[in-house]
């Protein structure tokens, strides 16, 4: 009996080095796999940022036409390391301005972030102006 539990005891050596070398594979993989999650949500969020600047600068000069106004969106957009992909105006002055952000991820290669944005005047009803004896 002794000899047989000896037998089992010596076939299974070494069982823990192989399962420790599979969890940190699994773990390594999960690690990165949350880094390049993380450079896709950054990406994301800085698109969007460069979408609402570069809007609220078209909307700031639309009445000087759409191409200063287009104009001062794409210098924005630059500015904030994002490309102007389109910048259309409507009629009663309203802004739509899309962006894309590249976003290099590593041995996977280059994504593309991508985001759109709105802005133009308020209507005078939505707001009230402050008058004279206003804070």
């Amino acid at each position: 009996m002794t000899a047989a539990r000896a037998f089992r005891v010596s076939a299974d050596r070494g069982s823990a080095g192989v399962w420790v070398l599979a969890l940190s594979g699994v773990l390594l993989l999960a690690g990165a796999a949350s880094v390049l999650a993380g450079l896709a949500i950054i990406s994301r969020h800085e698109a969007g940022t460069a979408a609402d600047l570069a809007a609220l600068a078209a909307a700031s000069q639309v009445l000087s036409g759409s191409e200063v106004a287009c104009a001062r969106a794409a210098v924005i957009a630059e500015a904030n390391a994002a490309a102007l992909e389109s910048c259309t105006i409507a009629a009663d002055g309203v802004v739509d301005v899309t962006v894309s952000v590249t976003v290099e991820l590593g041995s996977l290669g280059i994504g593309v972030a991508r985001a759109m944005a709105r802005a133009g005047v308020a209507e005078v009803g939505e707001v009230p102006l402050p008058g004279p004896g206003d804070p």
